[in-house]
Order: structure tokens, then C-alpha cells, then sequence
């Protein structure tokens, strides 16, 4: 399982990381839009809500929408899987409609139809395959549950970075269909992996729920994880935006030319992944050291500087952007831009998964950590909304804008931060 999700993550980090600039540079433009099955009509129905729409700002607006389906879709494809199809099941027609997906992104006429099947195939697969991680051991068998989703974390990891680095090396020299292609050949070996343990697996994870009523303390919490979840999506807001208009950014005003190499664009991603697989010891490190000298920061702390450092990154963006004015930005900016962003993340969303799983009553502690990643749902597609500002706006301007959204996660976290602290205590 950790193998297959590892090919999965390749395959959609990938493509994803080739996503917004393939469509602002190519496949958006005038005469290319003719060439894709249902666009007018697509097009037509998404500005009906929003009015017309630039190339960049449709590309954000799709690449908002299919990031944040690709967390919604989950939630069904569980409900799915728990009462009709099996998860065994389910896992195997997701990575079948994914590997459709990769591979019709190849072809321009089957744009929207890619979109579809990935979306599609994203929720069969994704919360199914992590349910199944957790079903192969006892209940009571605690550490090597914790030690397999270890494995199965890092194999998340490796397979984002690899998937960036590797399809924005092969967009650079050969072409972005093919790129699009080597996603679909390493979903493939993913759908193999999984069915070379099929038999190993279970064909459908017992659940065990009850069907008590929650508590006055159940609702309670209930109320704390959706003030958790409301601080928590100003830095997942900043965030997004590292894939949306960031890579816009990189094409117009990053110099990114080192003794003759172009860096490829999304080999930015694979820093900002790396950076986050990377943090991970660096932070448990100093949580260590802070806690033999004064204490380690609390969940609510952690928030705090995550917001801050994802101000303080856009800050500096917008800084070195202003400083440099016409002429281009070295690439060790936006390279530590990445850095910074890996690091705000380990800060952020694992303490929020920690936090909803920890206190979430017992019968409905599944469906809670689902709408904590439909937050993901709700952050992209506001970040589509927000990257239509870009081409209005001077980029220092844009990017304080979101360095505005970090600060002011931040001072939230202050205002409200101690007294859910002490509420979580009780």
C-alpha cells in the first residue's frame, strides 16, 4: 500500500505541478480552447457565476475547483466503499479511473474528461487506501500502527517530490503531453502494486461505531474543532496559493537561468516538498529541546507560527519583488520562499489532524477528520478566487495581500487561541 500510494502521489504531484502553467501557456489560449470536448459549454456555465474570466484567472479558477474536489469527492467515495463496493474494491476502481485520467491529459480533446476521472478516481482511492493502512493491525496494536503509517507518510512524501521533479524534467525537454503520459505510466504501476497484495487485504474494514448519542461534553467539542478548522484555513488559504498563481509568478518575474540551466517550474514544488519531509525531525528536534527548557509550544502555538512564517514568506516575496522592480529575481528567493512554506506546513496541518482526531467523540470521530479535509476543499477553490486578482494588482501588492491572510491567522490564533486551549483542558 505504501508503494502505491508512493506511484499515486508521483502521478498527481506530477501533473499537478504542470497543471496551471500547461493551461495559461498553452492549452487556454484562443486557439486552443476549440480543440477541447465541452469547453464552450464549460466555460460558459462557470461565468455565468463568476463573469468573464482572463486566461490566467479561468486557469486558477479550474485549478481552484479540481483541487478542491480532488478533497471532497473522498468522503464519498468512502461512504461508498463502507456501504456497497468494498474498500478493496474501491481502491482498485479509483487507481483504474486515475490512470484514465493521467493518460487522457495527454490529449487536449480529453481535457475536461481527465479532470473528471481524476477527481473521480481521487475519491475512491484516497481515503479508502489510508482506512486500509489502519485495518491491517489489532485495535490494541498501537506502535506498529503508528510505525505502518510512518511508512505509508513517507512514502506520501517521496512520491510528491519525485512526481514534480521528474515530470518538470521531462515537460522541459520533451513536451507536456508526455509528461501528462509518464503520470498515467506510474498510476499503472501503482494499480500493479496493489493488485500484487490484493489478496492480502481485506475486502471490506469492519467499522466500529456506536450508535450512543453524544454528550453535552460531544457537542462541546464538536464547537472546538470548528474554531480549530477556522484558524486553521487562513494558512492553509496561503498555502494553495503556492500552486496556483505562484508558478504564474516564477514564469514573469524569477530569473530562473543558473550557468546555462532554466530550473524547471515545478522543481519549486519538490523544494517545497522536500522542505516539509525535511522539517519534520528538524521540529520534533526542537519541540524536544523546547520542552527541556521551558516547555514546547502547544497546538495553538504551533498555528501561530505557522501563519507567521506563511506571512513572513509572501512578505518577503513581495519585498525582494518590489526591491529587484523590472529586473528578474534571483531564484534563491522564491527557493526559500518554497522552504518556508514546507516548514509553515508541518507547523499547520498535521497539529490539525492530531487536534480533530484526538478530540473528536468516538462515533463520529471518521466523519470529522472528512470535513476537516473538505477545509482543503473550501481553501482551494477561494484561492482560485483570489489568484483572478493577480493580473489587477502589482505581484508586491499581491503577494501582501496573503501575507495580510497569514497575519491575520495569526491574530486570531492570539485572540482566541488560549481560550479553546483552556476549554480542550477542561
Amino acid at each position: 500500500m505504501a508503494f502505491t500510494e508512493a506511484w499515486e502521489r508521483f502521478s498527481f504531484y506530477g501533473m499537478t505541478a504542470l497543471l496551471m502553467l500547461f493551461m495559461v501557456n498553452h492549452l487556454l489560449l484562443p486557439p486552443n480552447t476549440q480543440s477541447i470536448f465541452g469547453f464552450e459549454v464549460f466555460r460558459n456555465s462557470l461565468e455565468s457565476i463568476t463573469g468573464p474570466l482572463s486566461t490566467q484567472a479561468l486557469a486558477s479558477r479550474i485549478f481552484g475547483l479540481y483541487g478542491g474536489l480532488v478533497y471532497f469527492t473522498p468522503v464519498l467515495g468512502s461512504l461508498i466503499a463502507d456501504r456497497a463496493l468494498g474498500h478493496r474494491n474501491a481502491v482498485i476502481l479509483g487507481a483504474i479511473l486515475m490512470s484514465a485520467g493521467h493518460l487522457a491529459m495527454a490529449f487536449e480533446y480529453s481535457f475536461l474528461i481527465a479532470l473528471l476521472l481524476l477527481v473521480l478516481g481521487s475519491g475512491f482511492l484516497k481515503g479508502n487506501i489510508t482506512a486500509q493502512v489502519g485495518a491491517l493491525y489489532p485495535e490494541a496494536d498501537i506502535v506498529r500502527r503508528a510505525k505502518g503509517f510512518t511508512i505509508f507518510s513517507a512514502s506520501i512524501n517521496l512520491g510528491a517530490f519525485t512526481g514534480s521533479f521528474s515530470c518538470g524534467l521531462v515537460a522541459k525537454y520533451y513536451g507536456w503531453h508526455t509528461a501528462f503520459t509518464l503520470a498515467g505510466i506510474f498510476m499503472l504501476c501503482g494499480l500493479a502494486t496493489y493488485l500484487s497484495g490484493y489478496h492480502h487485504l481485506p475486502a471490506k474494514i469492519k467499522l466500529h461505531t456506536t450508535a450512543a448519542k453524544l454528550s453535552a461534553s460531544d457537542y462541546q467539542s464538536l464547537l472546538n474543532i470548528a474554531a480549530i478548522l477556522a484558524i486553521s484555513i487562513f494558512h492553509t488559504l496561503c498555502y494553495f496559493q503556492s500552486l496556483n498563481a505562484f508558478p504564474i509568478w516564477l514564469q514573469q518575474h524569477a530569473d530562473l537561468n543558473i550557468q546555462g540551466f532554466a530550473i524547471p517550474i515545478p522543481w519549486f514544488l519538490s523544494a517545497e516538498t522536500l522542505s516539509s519531509i525535511t522539517a519534520a525531525p528538524v521540529l520534533l528536534a526542537l519541540w524536544r529541546w523546547q520542552a527541556n527548557h521551558g516547555g514546547a509550544p502547544t497546538d495553538f502555538q504551533k498555528f501561530r507560527t505557522a501563519a507567521l512564517m506563511a506571512s513572513g514568506s509572501y512578505a518577503m516575496l513581495a519585498a525582494v519583488n518590489y526591491f529587484y522592480g523590472a529586473t528578474r529575481v534571483p531564484a534563491i528567493w522564491p527557493f526559500l520562499f518554497a522552504v518556508g512554506m514546507g516548514y509553515s506546513y508541518v507547523y499547520n496541518w498535521p497539529t490539525v489532524l492530531a487536534l480533530v482526531s484526538r478530540i473528536a467523540p468516538a462515533s463520529v470521530n471518521s466523519t470529522l477528520m472528512g470535513i476537516a479535509f473538505l477545509t482543503l476543499f473550501l481553501s482551494s477553490n477561494i484561492i482560485g478566487w483570489l489568484a483572478g486578482f493577480y493580473e489587477h494588482m502589482s505581484p508586491p501588492a499581491f503577494w501582501l495581500l496573503h501575507a495580510a491572510i497569514g497575519l491575520t491567522g495569526s491574530a486570531v490564533v492570539a485572540t482566541f487561541g488560549k481560550a479553546i486551549q483552556s476549554r480542550l483542558a477542561e
